[in-house]
């Protein structure tokens, strides 16, 4: 049974709060230059978060395993990388503005994005940068990234236990305890480093329309080595923004009242997820509401960490892993190079919500160092989580096994 109702304006705020106990976390949006974020427009901040979504499916493609679960933040690397992009000149910064899809250097239009971000009270989205330096800094570059982006800066000896410890705990507040660190991850400490930039996303949102636990069942999932069962929640007879197109179909499970945020789950007809961010952009534009006769959707808990070096080379972004090569003369009088790039995610979908956590890390080193409407999910699936209003995809993964 199929019944289309009209659509409805979805439109909010975000609230950007601490992942901890109510505390602000050190990148909150209150540290970003008020004069040069009111030089923005929200057309800037859809612009980027668009060159977000096209980073997003690249990202993805390059570092998914056929058969694997996989869970990105493309918010969280592309913030990180424009940090590191702010302090590029000459080739380096080309190929990275190529990338991300952002301007050469230093682009301030990130800034009016994570104002955007800022602006709802529907859930917590909390985003955190933070830099700790091992040497000297150029002014300049300081004072962007600062502007910019709301990071805080620690000078620190990068050779240190301790400050391996610091940062870790550091990832831990601004992400709720759910991921415990990524110094290990970088190779620190590191006698090599002179610079470490950090940044974290948060979010936790509510069902617009929650499960109920007790209609929770084993399904059976049709994983890559053979059908497994798993925890699947269900509805019944309730309205949601969905489409049917090429291959696919899509539906949308938006959080709190205003239902601006919401996880879009696109699920193949046969074989595993493929689209890019036009064709993703298109099936969330050609949403409307239907009501479901049955929605089925697996309870599932996913950690997932990859490094990013080779993925990114993959992309394009070459010169900037390359010492003696690399042009980060805007960043430093010390010549660095980037020496790694690593992301650990976290996302928890269960019948009240959803709970997703991201750090990404790089390190700057010397160059020393180199008719009924079903929509059964039981079966590899893609899911994004967005803002409706930027068009921005906060996190994006393919699950294969939810297990």
């Amino acid at each position: 049974m199929i019944r289309l109702l009209t659509a409805a304006a979805l439109i909010s705020g975000l609230l950007l709060a601490s992942a901890c106990g109510g505390r602000t976390p050190p990148g909150d949006a209150a540290r970003i230059d008020a004069d040069l974020v009111d030089e923005l427009t929200p057309a800037d901040a859809g612009e980027v978060g668009r060159a977000v979504d096209k980073f997003a499916f690249d990202l993805l493609d390059a570092v998914a395993v056929d058969g694997s679960n996989t869970v990105t933040s493309p918010l969280s690397a592309a913030l990180l990388l424009a940090m590191i992009s702010a302090g590029a000149d000459g080739d380096t910064a080309t190929e990275m503005a190529h990338v991300l899809g952002l301007r050469p250097g230093r682009d301030p239009r990130v800034g009016a994005l994570l104002r955007e971000l800022a602006d709802t009270e529907e859930v917590t989205l909390s985003v955190a940068n933070a830099l700790y330096s091992d040497g000297p800094l150029e002014d300049d570059y300081v004072k962007f990234v600062r502007r910019t982006f709301g990071a805080t800066l620690e000078q620190a000896d990068l050779a240190s236990p301790q400050t391996a410890e610091a940062m870790d705990e550091w990832v831990r507040e601004n992400t709720n305890g759910r991921i415990e660190g990524i110094a290990r991850d970088l190779g620190l400490p590191d006698p090599q480093a002179v610079l470490v930039l950090l940044n974290t996303v948060y979010f936790l949102g509510r069902w617009t329309t929650s499960f109920d636990e007790a209609d929770t069942r084993p399904v059976s999932f049709a994983t890559p080595g053979g059908p497994v069962d798993v925890p699947t929640m269900h509805l019944r007879d309730r309205t949601f923004p969905y489409t049917q197109r090429a291959g696919y179909r899509m539906i949308r499970l938006p959080y709190g009242e205003d239902e601006r945020f919401g996880m879009e789950i696109v699920l193949p007809d046969k074989g595993e997820p493929e689209l890019d961010a036009a064709e993703w952009r298109a099936a969330v534009d050609s949403l409307a509401p239907v009501t479901i006769d049955e929605l089925a959707l697996p309870r599932f808990e996913l950690r997932w960490s990859a490094g990013l070096r080779k993925p990114l080379e993959q992309l394009g972004m070459r010169t900037a892993f390359m010492p003696g090569r690399a042009d980060f003369r805007p960043m430093s009088p010390a010549a660095p190079a980037v020496g790694s790039v690593v992301q650990k995610t976290y996302i928890r979908v269960d019948e009240a919500g959803t709970e997703a956590a991201a750090v990404t890390g790089g390190v700057m080193v010397t160059s020393a160092r180199m008719d009924t409407i079903e929509f059964r999910v039981d079966r590899p699936f893609l899911f994004t989580i967005s803002d409706r209003e930027t068009g921005t995809i906060l996190f994006l993964g393919r699950v294969t096994d939810p297990r």
